[in-house]
């Protein structure tokens, strides 16, 4: 079982950014705390906790204080396996020395740090609160509290980046000698004030070329400083891959608490998702209230629960097993989309070995219109359980 905790808290609300976070409203933080708490109460769990991340938002705005009344309480609710991989985001320009010691006093041992860029204005132009020097800064104020595993996440794909800067974005971030780097292309969601630049034509993307450019310097440049790629946006070191996500796309049961969280519980025949209002007061009045009904329930069919696995086993390089998906659903792979899998191989774009289907290179490039057809055969084969 793993534990996600949302931290909607921001001190500047990132210009690309469509997650449920906010700009000033600290002064709930003490209520929200406790209403967490009181959350985890209400989903107790009889198994060892395997992982645990805190997310948002930005959780080292939290007070320490606070983040040690956190971080105690959980863990007197759950049961922390010893040692286990325990990750809290953190943004350059909000991280301190007194939050670090509450930190890493409470358990935390890996650090995931919002650098994004390294030029300055495309920074800004992300609506980015910090500098590189507080990066930099950051990362050896983590380093002396002890933080020996410490992710990066890059955005390549952004306005105005050419290829020689998401170069120099790279090599700025391998000089930090993180042990994990996530890097992500710049997807323009909805709403955002990124994305209403974008249509009105006051910024515009890199073209095709350019952005495929990004992403292939990507895969060499890590790769001769010894990273291994494990999933399409995500590198690391060999021994330092992110276990808690690696959860999420093995489809692991988890507890979300806090804002907008979500939590997956796996039945018999299905399995039932829970997910919290995204509103700060509205959560706070659910915990308070005890008014669990307030939670959106979601059941996700034996047939839909197949298909992800597919979609999330092809994100991660070690791709999906045969042997796994048959024991899982009690369904052969091949029988549910095997012609369009070997189609797919013969195309040079899937790999098939030892029981393994996995995305070659060209594969990553085409992901989405793979998977598309594969559901596509999926649904024609098997109908609703």
């Amino acid at each position: 079982m793993e534990l996600y905790v949302h931290i909607p808290y921001c001190r500047q609300k990132c210009r690309y950014c469509d997650f449920a976070s906010y700009a000033g409203r600290e002064a709930t933080m003490a209520r929200y705390v406790e209403a967490v708490l009181s959350e985890a109460a209400s989903l107790p769990c009889d198994t060892w906790l395997t992982t645990a991340f805190l997310g948002g938002g930005t959780p080292s705005l939290l007070p320490p204080a606070l983040l040690e009344r956190l971080l105690q309480g959980l863990q007197a609710q759950y049961s922390f396996t010893p040692g286990m991989e325990f990750t809290s985001e953190a943004n350059p320009g909000t991280l301190t020395e007194d939050w670090l010691r509450a930190a890493t006093g409470s358990g935390v041992n890996r650090l995931s740090m919002g650098m994004q860029a390294f030029q300055p204005e495309l920074l800004r132009t992300l609506g980015r609160i910090h500098t590189h020097d507080q990066v930099v800064d950051s990362v050896r104020m983590a380093r002396r509290a002890g933080i020996g595993n410490l992710s990066l996440d890059l955005m390549f794909g952004l306005p105005g980046q050419t290829p020689a800067m998401w170069r120099e974005t790279l090599y700025a971030a391998l000089a930090l000698e993180p042990q994990h780097l996530s890097c992500y292309g710049l997807i323009p969601e909805e709403g955002t004030p990124l994305k209403i630049d974008l249509d009105a034509g006051r910024l515009s993307l890199p073209d095709e070329d350019d952005e495929r450019r990004m992403y292939d310097d990507t895969l060499d440049i890590l790769a001769r400083h010894g990273f291994v790629q494990y999933e399409i946006s995500n590198f690391a070191l060999p021994g330092y891959a992110c276990q808690h996500n690696i959860g999420y796309w093995r489809q692991a049961p988890y507890i979300g608490l806090g804002a907008s969280a979500a939590s997956m519980q796996p039945r018999e025949r299905d399995e039932l998702r829970t997910s919290n209002p995204p509103d700060i007061m509205a959560y706070i009045d659910m915990t308070e209230r005890a008014d669990w009904a307030q939670r959106e329930q979601t059941t996700v069919s034996a047939k839909d629960a197949r298909f992800e696995t597919l979609m999330l086993g092809l994100r991660m390089t070690e791709g999906v097993c045969e042997s796994a998906f048959e024991q899982m659903h009690g369904v052969a792979l091949q029988m549910l989309c095997g012609k369009v899998l070997h189609g797919f191989k013969a195309r040079g774009l899937l790999d098939h070995q030892d029981g393994w289907w996995r995305l070659t290179r060209r594969g990553m490039d085409v992901q989405n219109a793979i998977l598309v057809e594969l559901l596509e055969e999926m649904e024609k084969d098997c109908p609703d359980d």
